[in-house]
């Protein structure tokens, strides 16, 4: 049988003919997010020699446990490549990976099976390895609207009958994760989930109507503790409550103001040094601000921003609905993500512990998003399908 027989018989069986090249987008995307990771490594070593020699004896060992995440994402990356991501409509995939993430929300919230770290209970505990479900439950929410928004006839133009009964899922989820209490990463799951309904043609008004609601839960949830309002005022004026509720960002504000235009120098800034809480984690950024400058952070975000260029290029390229969707989504979450940690860390939203993308230590984190990547470069780079040429 010769080659135009062998396609004619493939596509007939709707088999992939062959995988479509990869666009400028495509290549693009890669490339920043190889940079992105790099940078991120060698930006956590600065953030964490100081107290990884400290508590360990070993100035690597914050390093070598991020390598072991992106270890695992690099064989999840691997995985995905070799697959069509059509594959992740199945219901085995939406709902399953949906229902696991509820399941495992809810027994973070038992004591004595979740982990509880810093007076918040967000981890649980799976032999050695400590597992943040809300990382996995933040993706499993997008693959799920990506397929509910994408499926023949759906809609969302009834605000009563279409959008709100979709938005239920989201907001069950919001809430549980709000129970860690976990603030920032339930907010980024509902914002993310409007950008999904705003792509999928939702009205403007429905969506004004969303979003008051949603500023009018995070007013109450904010001002309902008395620990909550004191992070919220100490936000507005940190230097004021530096005994208590401000001085995480009074510290980050120092390194940021330390580091100038040009930085001191990779490594060679001083808030790491006990000053900064969790340098290695949700103030990374604010280490990167000491050490590379106000120019270093600049090229940093734009970063940031080419690889949500990239993303959503690869997204409007894509003409299949599902994955056009799919790859919004996970680009808006980083988004969405490192606006979020970068809003804290310089004093525009109140103190909450949010990871900055492929920078902050955390092995559930950079794995959950290194898979989540591949699921963007297999879009891509998808096999072309009969179904896509006729």
């Amino acid at each position: 049988m010769n080659q135009a027989s062998l396609r004619g018989a493939k596509a007939r069986r709707g088999a992939p003919l062959e995988r479509k090249p990869m666009t400028g987008n495509g290549r693009g995307f890669a490339a920043v997010f190889l940079i992105l990771l790099i940078s991120g490594l060698v930006v956590l070593y600065a953030a964490s020699y100081y107290n990884a020699q400290d508590q360990t004896g070993n100035p690597f060992s914050e390093v070598m446990s991020q390598l072991q995440g992106v270890a695992l994402g690099g064989a999840a990356m691997l995985v995905i490549s070799r697959l069509d991501y059509r594959i992740l409509r199945k219901p085995v995939f939406t709902v399953g990976l949906l229902a696991v993430s509820f399941v495992l929300l809810g027994l973070v919230a038992v004591p004595g099976i979740g982990m509880m770290v810093n007076g918040s209970r967000r981890w649980l505990k799976i032999g050695p390895v400590g597992f943040q479900p809300s990382e996995m439950a933040k993706y499993a929410m997008i693959l799920f609207f990506a397929r509910a928004l994408s499926r023949r006839h759906s809609s969302v133009a009834s605000f009563w009958k279409n959008l709100v009964p979709l938005l239920i899922l989201p907001l069950a989820m919001f809430l549980l994760i709000l129970l860690q209490p976990n603030l920032s990463t339930a907010g980024a799951i509902l914002i993310v989930a409007a950008v999904m309904v705003m792509l999928a043609g939702a009205k403007w008004p429905h969506l004004a109507i969303l979003g008051a609601g949603g500023a009018a839960l995070g007013a109450f949830y904010a001002l309902s503790e008395p620990y909550r309002r004191a992070r919220l005022m100490s936000f507005r004026n940190p230097f004021a409550y530096l005994g208590n509720e401000g001085y995480q960002l009074a510290q980050s504000l120092l390194a940021f103001g330390s580091g100038g235009l040009f930085g001191m120098g990779l490594g060679k800034g001083r808030q790491k040094f006990s000053f900064l809480p969790y340098p290695e984690s949700d103030f990374i950024f604010a280490v990167a601000g000491e050490d590379l400058g106000f120019f270093g952070c600049l090229l940093i975000l734009a970063l940031f921003m080419a690889l949500i260029y990239f993303g959503l290029r690869i997204a409007i390229e894509c003409e299949d609905r599902f994955g056009s969707l799919l790859a919004a989504g996970i680009v808006s979450m980083i988004g969405v993500q490192t606006v979020m940690n970068v809003a804290v860390v310089i004093g525009l939203m109140p103190t909450t512990g949010l990871p900055l993308p492929f920078f902050s230590a955390g092995g559930t984190s950079i794995s959950i998003l290194m898979a989540a990547v591949g699921v963007v470069l297999n879009i891509a780079h998808a096999p072309i399908f009969r179904a896509d040429i006729v």
